[in-house]
């Protein structure tokens, strides 16, 4: 097997122009292939890390998907908001150790506002359980503080400070805008590679105080109030959009569960975040699907156009073939020469195709976490990606065997006859 391996790699750097295009193109087919790959996985696995530690979610009663959009990446907006009383008696119950109130429906130049308390930074959990962590500042020193995330600060050049003002709905050209009470940013987030990057927080007093004066979305005129007489009011929330769910023992998530979609006094739902997200991967997995699809096909090509270069040096080669066959060579021998090539060939454009994948996750990461919110890790390739590879080496192990049965047939009397 050594003197044939030596051989079939002393023939391929015979032809080494050619060979060097069907590895670039196997490379470059390999790449996109495991690319897409690990960006699906990225892309699952920062859906996930977006919430850990939470073992339910609350919202007033609609589909699990859409409750999670809302609550947890600011996609869509739940289909009505819950009683604050209600969240507080949920909060209380003895098998509940925390909870995190969320209000939504307020916005800053495209970028959503979440109202909440101090529960938030010291309960919510993200990716392998990690805590938010403050780059710097504080959080909610006073009512009209807020915190961003590490994207909203770099985009809009915001530091600490700044004053901003909120508009009211979540369209990013909003023209009812809160301009009577400006904010100041107390504190600005680490990121985090998830929608809290992309997100301003204040207290849910704040919340309170600057719709005072509406109604229905409308500012009333004349009823607007001060900084000052906001800070004096009662700013007791009256809903919140959703709350998150932390239980002293895990054996009782189905059974609080079960307590809050029967709740007499309102109608709400309670998703487990977990099968939510499995819920929602099953309506996109079409599209990741496809997405193979079309990789797996670029591998096709690759492996096509290897056998097309194989089968054209075939004729040149006749003389070759001949005389491996005078000095003993059996046309079993000739067979594997030509299946050794392939595979050398494609074993090469698969090994360069995952280096190249973890050149791109090393010199792209960072950039493709700031644009696209994906946090690639570079590392060993996934049992998975391992899997793929395997399948184009037997792809083109399976290609091989068409130039490598034409060469069989071919006998030795053919290939000493002089064709003119």
């Amino acid at each position: 097997m050594t003197g044939l391996t030596g051989l079939a790699a002393r023939s391929v750097w015979n032809r080494r122009g050619t060979a060097l295009l069907t590895i670039v193109s196997l490379t470059l087919a390999v790449t996109l292939l495991i690319g897409v790959e690990k960006i699906r996985t990225e892309a699952r696995d920062g859906f996930y890390a977006a919430v850990s530690g939470t073992d339910l979610i609350v919202g007033a009663r609609s589909n699990p998907v859409q409750l999670l959009l809302a609550s947890v990446f600011r996609i869509g907006d739940a289909p009505a908001n819950v009683d604050y009383e209600t969240y507080r008696r949920i909060s209380g119950h003895p098998l509940v150790d925390w909870s995190v109130p969320i209000s939504l429906g307020d916005s800053h130049r495209g970028y959503r506002v979440l109202g909440t308390n101090d529960a938030y930074i010291e309960r919510y959990r993200y990716g392998r359980d990690r805590a938010l962590a403050l780059r710097e500042g504080a959080w909610f020193d006073d009512l009209f503080d807020v915190v961003l995330g590490a994207e909203v600060a770099a985009e809009l050049g915001y530091g600490l400070g700044r004053e901003l003002v909120l508009s009211h709905g979540t369209q990013a050209l909003s023209t009812a805008e809160h301009d009577t009470l400006p904010f100041r940013v107390s504190g600005i987030l680490e990121r985090t590679g998830t929608p809290i990057d992309r997100t301003l927080h204040v207290s849910l007093e704040a919340i309170e105080a600057i719709h005072i004066g509406w109604e229905s979305g409308v500012k009333l005129p004349g009823r607007e109030i001060g900084a000052d007489a906001a800070r004096a009011a009662d700013l007791t929330p009256e809903t919140v959009t959703a709350f998150l769910l932390g239980l002293k023992s895990r054996a009782a998530v189905f059974r609080i569960q079960q307590a809050v979609n029967v709740y007499p006094q309102e109608a709400l739902t309670a998703i487990l975040p977990a099968v939510a997200m499995q819920q929602f991967f099953s309506l996109v997995g079409i599209a990741e699907d496809a997405l193979l699809v079309v990789s797996a096909f670029v591998v096709l090509v690759g492996l096509a156009g290897m056998m097309t270069m194989l089968l054209a040096t075939l004729s040149e080669r006749r003389r070759e073939m001949a005389i491996l066959r005078s000095v003993g060579a059996r046309p079993v021998h000739v067979f594997a020469l030509l299946v050794a090539e392939s595979l050398l060939l494609t074993v090469i454009g698969a090994v360069l195709g995952l280096l190249l994948v973890q050149a791109l996750v090393l010199g792209t990461g960072p950039l493709l976490e700031a644009f696209a919110g994906i946090r690639f890790q570079a590392g060993l390739p996934s049992p998975r990606e391992w899997q793929l590879v395997g399948a184009v080496i037997v792809g083109g192990s399976l290609v091989s065997l068409v130039p490598g049965v034409m060469a069989y047939r071919r006998s030795l009397a053919d290939g000493l006859t002089i064709r003119i």
